[in-house]
């Protein structure tokens, strides 16, 4: 194997890395959230002006455990990534960008440990990076996209192509 060739392969399994930490943290902030009680969630909504607080809250939570768990299987990443794109998108500018852009801010170093500061939106970037990647490059090996399009090239490859335009295909 050539090493350009090698390299396009492990290029490939790039995804898998991208898909299990972007998906587990949207399904691990789901059910935070659920965790803590949707209802919290919903006035924190509500403090921010968000109408329809309740109904954005749940619409929120779903979003983020199913499309979280779309990411892990690597399943429609184009489709889920614009909800969750939003979701991030929402919070970077109506509670982190107050923050600033760093999200680690160190405040003090106490006995207990260290103390940290609210989180900016650079881990809102970070996770809107990732999935454009994925939306551009792929969801890569062992993904149901890739199930899907193997599937789609299997089925295009028994059917008969279309005759050249003009022409009448034989078909006795």
């Amino acid at each position: 194997m050539r090493s350009g060739t090698k390299a396009a392969v492990l290029r490939r399994w790039s995804a898998i890395p991208l898909r299990l930490i972007v998906g587990y943290g949207f399904v691990a902030h789901g059910l935070a959230k659920i965790a803590n009680g949707p209802e919290s969630f919903a006035e924190s909504l509500h403090a921010l002006g968000v109408p329809a607080a309740h109904l954005m809250a749940w619409a929120t939570i779903g979003f983020e455990l199913f499309g979280g768990l779309a990411v892990l299987l690597g399943a429609w990443i184009p489709l889920v990534s614009v909800p969750l794109a939003a979701i991030l998108v929402v919070a970077a500018i109506t509670v982190h960008s107050q923050y600033g852009f760093s999200s680690i801010k160190l405040r003090a170093v106490t006995p207990a440990g260290p103390q940290f500061g609210p989180p900016g939106y650079e881990t809102n970037l970070l996770y809107l990076a990732a999935l454009a990647t994925l939306v551009l490059g792929g969801s890569g090996p062992l993904s149901i996209d890739e199930l899907i399009a193997r599937e789609r090239g299997r089925s295009r490859s028994t059917k008969p192509s279309p005759a050249p335009f003009g022409q009448q295909r034989n078909t006795f």
